[in-house]
């Protein structure tokens, strides 16, 4: 596949992960959420309990206790399945360097395929004062109808919501769709730029769009 097709070409995994408060987080709650011929497919979810107790602080985030991950399986015995369910995939998240950071240490055999940040799409579409993920997911409207039992800040509501604002970014604000290759450009990997050297943008020549 060339890198220049429509975006829908493409098959992408949006990611979330809780961690336990520590420095560098450690896992207790994964989500994916697979992007199939531009279609979202319902979210993944595994607890995972951390070498070491879960914060007050992050628990006042995520609302998980020690006791709600007490019984689920280490990372080592879930590992072959979240593997096998990142796949070859594009991987998408909202600041995904922190999903990124978690996964490489959580599952040592993975290697980190191409990335694409909601985040740094987002600061290029939007003049907005917030691009926290719940400010995006209100300014595009996109909180309706979440799936049943999930709420904010919980891996699998999270993952959902950054899949919907992925799927609207690419669609609604580029006149046709944006190409993979333009998604990439815009929302990979951040690297140095030559002084020369325009910086990335998907939404030029239309200019940050404030309305949904």
């Amino acid at each position: 596949m060339t890198h220049d097709q429509d975006w829908a070409t493409a098959d992408y995994v949006v990611v979330d992960v809780e961690g336990n408060g520590a420095q560098p987080p450690q896992l207790v709650e994964l989500a994916l959420v697979a992007i199939h011929d531009g279609s979202i497919g319902p979210a993944r979810t595994w607890l995972v309990p951390p070498p070491d107790p879960i914060t007050w602080q992050a628990r006042r985030v995520h609302g998980i206790s020690d006791d709600d991950v007490a019984g689920a399986p280490p990372v080592e015995q879930v590992a072959e399945e979240v593997l096998e369910a990142l796949g070859n995939s594009v991987l998408v998240g909202h600041a995904v360097h922190v999903d990124v950071a978690v996964l490489s240490r959580s599952l040592p055999d993975w290697a980190v395929p191409d990335t694409i940040d909601t985040l740094r799409l987002a600061r290029q579409a939007f003049g907005l004062p917030s691009y926290s993920l719940g400010a995006l997911v209100r300014h595009r409207g996109l909180d309706s109808g979440p799936p049943q039992g999930m709420r904010p800040h919980r891996a699998g509501y999270d993952a959902t919501v950054t899949a919907r604002l992925f799927v609207d970014l690419a669609t609604a604000l580029v006149p046709g769709g944006a190409t993979r290759e333009a998604l990439l450009r815009a929302g990979g990997r951040a690297r140095p730029r030559l002084a020369d050297e325009a910086p990335p943008t998907l939404f030029d020549p239309f200019g940050p769009l404030t309305t949904p």
